[in-house]
């Protein structure tokens, strides 16, 4: 892939090394298991440990806190390696920490940031992110889990939904309401797992990311002291927002990763699988429709590359960022779903990789905001409708 021309630029040689450790790492401690571990809907605790050891967690995260002090994209090539196993639920369960911890290292006092962050990094804790809830998906103004001042504490009320990690994080960044302003009320905090009055589910059925252990956890006057809390009442929106910026490129990641997967699988296939006396890669149809798959597949990585380029930076990239996760979706679903036809009755078993990447990216234009709420913003920040 490094030699690829649109994607050269962007990376050096400390990427090359990562990325063939990322390689090492998938193929010896994913692709094995990745079946079972799906079919069984959880892997093993071990496995954030092992990450940490191989140096792969936190790669993009200050090194005084225990990270790799890389930048956005030795992240990325961790999600585009561990990819290759064919399991999204793996890595979205691996890399909850990357949307747990952001709030965290933007919000948090230094003893905050050193009493949560090193322990994640070292893969011995894990770390989730409670945003959403039963009546409050991509609409974060109405989120109604209320945290009210009780003297040197903080009295949490309320319940998060569909929250990565949630069964077995150690801490997680919930964010709460603190006052009736709908952006300006909103403050982060950091609720530690055996807290009185925090609860989570069990392990709720999805129809993809299986291996990723997914709950709902509970606050019932569950009180937390006031040094949990993230930064100043008030602070956890504009947070969230630039939370959500690296969230949504992540997904958008998948995305072109998910469709790279699937081409690979679909041309192995085409050249293995023979009918009317001849591999199916001899048919005009087929060829042509692998054609469209690389080309998509491609495209879509280059403007996620350009993108996180922006980032990297420092530049403003709202409007980029969720343009970028929309057409990754898009590419993604289609890639997908062309791999299944190609693969014909074997697409369709739950044994096959492009099965469970077909079933995986459909939660692409769900999470992080729907596509219908990529579309509003871009709308609204191109001033269309004044």
């Amino acid at each position: 892939m490094f030699e690829d021309p649109l994607v050269r630029p962007f990376l050096d040689d400390s990427h090359a090394q990562f990325y063939q450790n990322c390689l090492r790492f998938t193929r010896e401690e994913i692709t094995p298991h990745a079946y079972a571990w799906e079919e069984a809907e959880i892997f093993p605790r071990e496995l954030y440990e092992k990450a940490a050891d191989a140096g792969l967690l936190g790669a993009s995260m200050p090194e005084a806190y225990g990270g790799g002090g890389g930048d956005i994209f030795h992240l990325i090539l961790f999600c585009e390696a561990g990819l290759w196993a064919g399991t999204t639920g793996v890595l979205v369960g691996l890399g909850s920490m990357e949307i747990a911890l952001p709030p965290i290292l933007a919000l948090g006092t230094e003893e905050q940031k050193r009493r949560w962050v090193p322990p994640v990094l070292r893969g011995k804790q894990i770390a989730a992110l409670g945003v959403t809830e039963p009546n409050t998906g991509s609409d974060v103004a109405s989120v109604q889990t209320r945290a009210i001042r009780d003297g040197e504490s903080y009295v949490l009320n309320g319940s998060k939904m569909f929250i990565t990690s949630g069964v077995r994080a150690d801490i997680v960044t919930v964010l709460a309401r603190t006052s009736e302003d709908p952006h300006g009320g909103l403050s982060f905090f950091v609720v530690e797992k055996g807290t009185p009055g925090f609860s989570t589910s069990q392990g709720l059925k999805k129809m993809g990311w299986r291996a990723s252990d997914t709950a709902i956890l509970t606050f019932e006057d569950c009180r937390i002291p006031i040094e949990n809390r993230l930064g100043d009442e008030g602070m956890g929106f504009l947070a969230l927002m630039q939370n959500f910026e690296r969230e949504r490129l992540l997904l958008a990641v998948y995305g072109h990763a998910s469709a790279e997967v699937a081409l690979a699988e679909a041309e192995r296939y085409a050249r293995e699988r023979a009918a009317f006396g001849r591999s199916i890669m001899g048919f005009q149809v087929t060829r042509h429709k692998l054609a469209r798959m690389a080309t998509l597949a491609r495209a879509c990585k280059a403007l996620n590359y350009q993108v996180a380029d922006a980032m990297r930076r420092g530049e403003s990239v709202l409007e980029q960022v969720c343009a970028a996760k929309n057409f990754a979706c898009d590419v993604a679903l289609e890639v997908c779903d062309h791999a299944v036809q190609i693969f014909g009755g074997m697409g369709y078993m739950r044994e096959s990789i492009v099965e469970r990447l077909y079933r995986d990216v459909r939660l692409l234009p769900i999470g992080g905001g729907t596509s219908e709420i990529m579309n509003e913003i871009i709308a609204k920040l191109r001033g269309y409708g004044r």
